[in-house]
């Protein structure tokens, strides 16, 4: 069997491509009948920014297609079940395939999870010819009777991108599609033209009159290149079968995992502690020789009762062999509280014994980039050192570092993270957010973190109102601020509405700003509230006092 074929200029190289058809949809069903049994026969789609990004064929069967929108899908199937697509995920539950590929043949290029691209040369001479090492790839797989791996399909073509199309052409009775060298282009020519271009590009073409490969790849390259540039001529040779890329083989990353297994289990906080420092040290020196820092791991506990408790942890710098202990002393400590009576119980043991400890490097940096300057950065050393060194005395909830937020109150801005954590990606912590009826700047200097009750007075010593269309029942004259004696408006602006989840009756919010300036020249942001709750209640607390301009 020929190692490569010459096209023109280009030497094609024969490629090998495993694809596991429908992998995202076996990666998720394995997961939710992990977590809460479900069943493979229910029509599932995975939906990434509101589209379809993957469907199972049961779903196919019921009109569900790739790229459609999520109600559209819903309309076609009722009973569809509705995943979030998890790259992540699906790229770990697809390494198990990975590394036994990787056993079998050398040079194993992962194009994305469910589908691999290898070179032939070296499998083909070891096991004699293409069919047989097609063979022994499937074979290899489904012995090892690996997640997903009973349905793999095999292709052979001229090229990365003719040996996966050679691979979706196969069926389960016939799963190796084998195109002899030279015969890739004819192979591909009947292929519609949007399996090779995006939608738009798709879209012209056929109003031009190409609607196949073959039709494409008879264009003109110089034509196609003027008229489409550098992704329009690449399409063009791959159309015919001029696939000039080469596999490349991944480089597997150094393992710096550090692994402690305990036998008989260990149950008590400390006793675990004390039995990863060495393995703690050993990490980071690890680490160390490779000239690298860690700034975040991954600590996973294996309880003796088959529990797993994983947790990512952060560094406001970078790790060392004790930071690593606290860590995994923090994460004990907290599974032992959420299943204690009291902090006090947790401190004495675990519900569980704990059989194994994982520490994985979840980011490393270069050691270049943490060195400390000429002169020395005393006063970032001193505040790190002294605020770890209290951390690990009071546990990881105890020292906090404010972090500003989003939000559409002042003091909903404010939100503490222990140090070394990262502030949260979910609201409140978005500032990216849209916040509409956000303060914009500039932000007061003194927030209140609860509301100082406020008295507004007109100029008739009436209290005020906020009627439905926002507008004041009178002028302000006169603020009292709490117990504080009672002060004269000089200035007042608003109000700026702020309403939230005004859908729901129960949790709505409705409320209006307000700048005033009294008469000794304090500025404030007040607020007044229209709450169904305290108006039913009696309370008068509708008005207060947000935050003060120093």
């Amino acid at each position: 069997m020929p190692e490569s074929t010459q096209l023109g200029s280009e030497k094609l190289s024969r490629t090998i491509v495993l694809w596991l058809p429908d992998w995202p949809i076996t990666a998720a069903i394995q997961a939710a009948a992990d977590e809460d049994g479900a069943d493979d026969e229910r029509p599932l789609a995975l939906i990434e920014h509101g589209l379809v990004f993957a469907c199972s064929p049961a779903a196919r069967a019921a009109g569900v297609q790739r790229g459609l929108k999520l109600r559209e899908a819903q309309s076609r199937c009722t009973d569809l079940l509705v995943l979030p697509y998890d790259p992540a995920h699906d790229a770990r539950a697809y390494e198990p395939i990975l590394a036994r590929l990787e056993q079998l043949v050398p040079g194993v290029q992962l194009m994305r999870p469910g589908t691999s691209a290898i070179r032939a040369r070296g499998p083909v001479r070891f096991y004699g010819g293409e069919e047989q090492a097609a063979a022994a790839l499937l074979d290899g797989l489904t012995v090892q009777g690996l997640l997903g791996a009973a349905g793999a399909r095999v292709g052979i073509a001229d090229g990365p991108f003719a040996a996966e199309q050679a691979a979706r052409a196969t069926s389960a009775t016939h799963p190796v599609r084998l195109i002899p060298s030279g015969q890739s282009a004819a192979f591909l020519a009947p292929f519609p033209i949007g399996i090779l271009v995006d939608t738009r590009m798709a879209t012209l073409l056929r109003r031009l009159g190409v609607s196949t490969l073959g039709e494409f790849a008879a264009l003109p390259a110089v034509d196609v290149h003027r008229r489409f540039g550098a992704i329009g001529a690449e399409a063009h040779a791959l159309a015919g079968a001029a696939d000039g890329r080469v596999v490349v083989a991944r480089a597997l990353p150094k393992d710096f995992d550090a692994v402690i297994e305990f036998e008989p289990a260990l149950e008590q906080v400390e006793q675990v502690a004390f039995g990863i420092r060495a393995a703690a040290d050993e990490f980071v020196a690890a680490l160390t020789r490779s000239r690298l820092v860690c700034t975040a791991i991954q600590v996973q506990l294996v309880s003796e009762r088959g529990s797993v408790s994983e947790r990512s942890w952060l560094h406001p710098r970078w790790f060392t062999g004790a930071d690593v202990v606290d860590r995994v002393r923090w994460q004990l400590q907290g599974a032992a509280s959420a299943s204690s009576a009291s902090p006090a119980s947790a401190e004495k043991g675990l519900r569980s014994g704990i059989v194994r400890v994982r520490v994985s490097p979840e980011r490393v940096d270069s050691t270049g980039n943490h060195e400390q300057g000429l002169w020395g950065t005393g006063p970032d050393e001193r505040i790190h050192h002294g605020l770890t060194r209290v951390q690990s005395m009071l546990g990881h909830e105890g020292v906090g570092t404010a972090v500003i937020a989003g939000g559409r109150l002042l003091a909903e801005r404010t939100v503490f993270v222990p140090w070394g954590d990262a502030p949260p990606a979910a609201a409140p912590g978005s500032t990216g957010a849209p916040w509409p009826g956000s303060l914009p700047p500039v932000a007061p200097a003194t927030v209140y973190s609860t509301r100082q009750q406020v008295t507004v007075l007109d100029e008739h010593g009436d209290g005020l109102d906020v009627d439905a269309r926002g507008m004041l029942s009178g002028s302000p004259a006169t603020l009292r601020i709490g117990e504080q004696l009672a002060r004269g408006v000089s200035a007042w602006a608003g109000p700026w509405p702020v309403v939230e989840r005004w859908w729901d009756a129960a949790s709505a919010r409705r409320l209006y700003r307000f700048q005033v300036v009294d008469s000794s020249g304090m500025a404030w942001l007040l607020a007044y509230e229209i709450n169904d709750a305290a108006i039913d209640s009696g309370t008068d607390a509708l008005w207060w006092a947000e935050a003060k301009y120093d």
